[in-house]
């Protein structure tokens, strides 16, 4: 049955106007689950245990992302699904520029959790991998928790008004500046701003402490300039 959600929000009703008209985008979930592979370790993302110091949350521009990627066909990018920001995963990362990942073996995240929250994170591979390569290292989680968590933090954010912010002259800093600006409690350098080559926004991620509270970022935490030009694809609109 098809429903209708708005992009990067928990629920309706806690949304201000300007926020809904922002992020009104529509996602109708998949009749057929989606396949999924075992995401494991390698070479060059070997197995890696280290004490978990903070955590970044990542969401991804999805219209770049899809322009990106061209894959027309598939459940994010094709059809009459229209996404804003996706959620990426929630990652841990180490107490210095070292980061844990892949820390215990995992099996196939159950279907329940993919149906549940396909429509934040868009593919089912990805949601596999956040888990097994992220979610794995949270002591005491479960799948159905990891992705119960990620989904409260990006739930809870607000959005500027893209479709403005597109249509104007813009930095990276004024790109978080413009985020902090809805999300209380939310400061410009709690966030980094991630772009293509050709400086199109590409991905936020947004820096907590270890009880998942905003926390200003570490300065090896990835990302560009805040004096970076900016800009945003649009998409089709």
């Amino acid at each position: 049955m098809k429903h209708m959600i708005l992009r990067g929000l928990a629920a309706a009703a806690l949304l201000s106007p300007v926020a809904a008209q922002a992020q009104a985008y529509s996602c109708s979930a998949p009749q057929a689950p989606q396949r999924i592979r075992p995401d494991l370790p390698t070479d060059k993302q070997p197995r890696r245990v280290v004490p978990i110091g903070s955590y970044t949350l990542a969401i991804t521009w999805s219209p770049q992302y899809c322009r990106d990627h061209g894959d027309g066909g598939s459940f994010q990018c094709g059809s009459a699904n229209r996404f804003g920001f996706t959620l990426h995963g929630l990652w841990p990362d180490g107490k210095g520029a070292t980061w844990p990942q892949y820390c215990r073996p995992t099996g196939l995240i159950p279907a329940a959790v993919v149906r549940r929250h396909i429509c934040a994170t868009p593919s089912a591979q990805l949601m596999q991998h956040e888990w097994a390569k992220h979610g794995t290292c949270m002591s005491g989680y479960s799948p159905a928790r990891y992705f119960r968590q990620s989904n409260a933090l990006y739930g809870r954010l607000r959005y500027p008004d893209m479709e403005a912010l597109s249509r104007r002259e813009l930095t990276a800093g004024g790109f978080a500046q413009a985020m902090a600006r809805a999300n209380p409690g939310l400061r410009a350098d709690m966030m980094r701003v991630t772009a293509t080559r050709d400086g199109w926004l590409d991905e936020l991620w947004i820096c907590l402490d270890t009880a998942f509270r905003y926390t200003r970022c570490p300065a090896h935490q990835g990302g560009v300039s805040p004096s970076s030009s900016l800009r945003i694809w649009r998409g089709g609109r």
